[in-house]
């Protein structure tokens, strides 16, 4: 089936950096787009997934596990590897896995044949959508219209990186590393609050009203559908310079540092918002290091915390009768945009300064 490049999406920049981050760093935790029909949610999920790197692989795993890292490795993968089996590797295309509206708790995690452990003393597992899903990314279309304990069962493993199966004292466990994207239309009704916090970040969309943008979407679907192998040929170029800059930034990741001052900022800002619990200072601060390390940048700034909260908070905000919360979140994006022209400055004025330096020099 073929697959609409990132690239070419019109628009959207939330969307669009909400779900980069995610794939950066999928300890993040997930992202929710929130919008009405027709606003390319699903089509930028699944032109995540074609846009990320290949992946080293485990060949004959159903889990997918890691070669490289035995911590991230299902239970039978670990067995071979404490046995002296060298495992054997291939390089896979991330998965791009799409959860049905019906699916069961059974469907989700996986069962274990009891029969077969009772009778033959052999523990079978069969997998489930999390195993399927493990170092891709799964999307759940609709998450609103899902069963309240499937969407806690997603999150749980989300959150914690493994889906274990225990049933009648027996149990299984293997990896469940992937990026989270659920969509909903608020139309259709909302999640509960809980669940909903549990999202790390939410971007809620609409429909684009500048007419010149709204022809060019029209353009490019067009040329998209008519001959979409030229279309993806002439956008190839762009989508390579994003997967390079994204293999960049998780390499740079692990070592992107933080001052004692930025916690503060967080903690400041948060509690100006009025924003309820601890999840979400959490939440910007890895977010916030994911956007320094696209950036390339080996230490957070301002203007990745507030870029950050941007898409952490407004899902977060605590609405009273006779409260605005977009009043709060167009302040918000003042401050980023204030951010932004201070750190272009001081970047131009670090410029000049290198400049004298080397005129001096010579």
């Amino acid at each position: 089936m073929p697959v609409f490049p990132f690239s070419a999406i019109v628009g959207q920049d939330r969307m669009r950096r909400a779900l980069i981050l995610n794939a950066i760093s999928p300890q993040i935790g997930g992202v929710l787009i929130r919008g009405e029909r027709g606003t390319a949610k699903s089509t930028a999920a699944r032109a995540l997934a074609a846009l990320l790197p290949p992946i080293r692989t485990v060949a004959d795993c159903p889990f997918r596990c890691d070669p490289d890292r035995e911590e991230f490795m299902c239970d039978n993968c670990r067995a071979r590897v404490a046995a002296g089996q060298t495992l054997p590797v291939e390089v896979k295309q991330t998965r791009f896995v799409d959860l049905p509206v019906s699916a069961t708790e059974d469907r989700v995690v996986g069962t274990l044949d009891l029969e077969r452990a009772i009778k033959q003393g052999e523990r079978h597992f069969e997998p489930g959508v999390l195993a399927f899903a493990n170092r891709g990314l799964l999307y759940v279309d609709e998450v609103n219209l899902l069963d309240d304990h499937v969407v806690d069962l997603l999150l749980d493993s989300a959150a914690m990186g493994v889906n274990v199966v225990e049933r009648e004292g027996i149990s299984f466990s293997h990896p469940s590393r992937f990026i989270l994207v659920g969509t909903m239309n608020p139309e259709e009704g909302d999640l509960r609050p809980q669940l909903l916090d549990r999202f790390a970040l939410c971007v809620d969309i609409q429909g684009i009203l500048d007419a010149d943008s709204r022809v060019e979407i029209l353009r490019r679907r067009i040329g998209f559908e008519q001959d979409y192998q030229s279309f993806c040929d002439t956008w190839c170029q762009e989508e390579n310079r994003l997967t390079e800059r994204i293999i960049r930034a998780q390499e740079l990741l692990p070592s992107v540092t933080y001052a004692n001052n930025d916690l503060y900022e967080i903690a400041r800002l948060t509690a100006e918002m009025d924003v309820d619990g601890h999840r979400a200072d959490l939440v910007i601060l890895k977010t916030a290091q994911a956007h320094a390390a696209f950036e390339g940048r080996p230490s957070i700034r301002e203007t990745d915390i507030l870029l950050a909260a941007e898409l952490a908070l407004p899902h977060r905000l605590r609405r009273s009768p006779f409260e605005d919360t977009a009043a709060k979140m167009n302040k918000l994006s003042q401050r980023i945009e204030q951010a932004r022209q201070e750190s272009e400055r001081e970047e131009t004025e670090a410029e000049r300064a290198q400049a004298k330096k080397k005129l001096t020099l010579t």
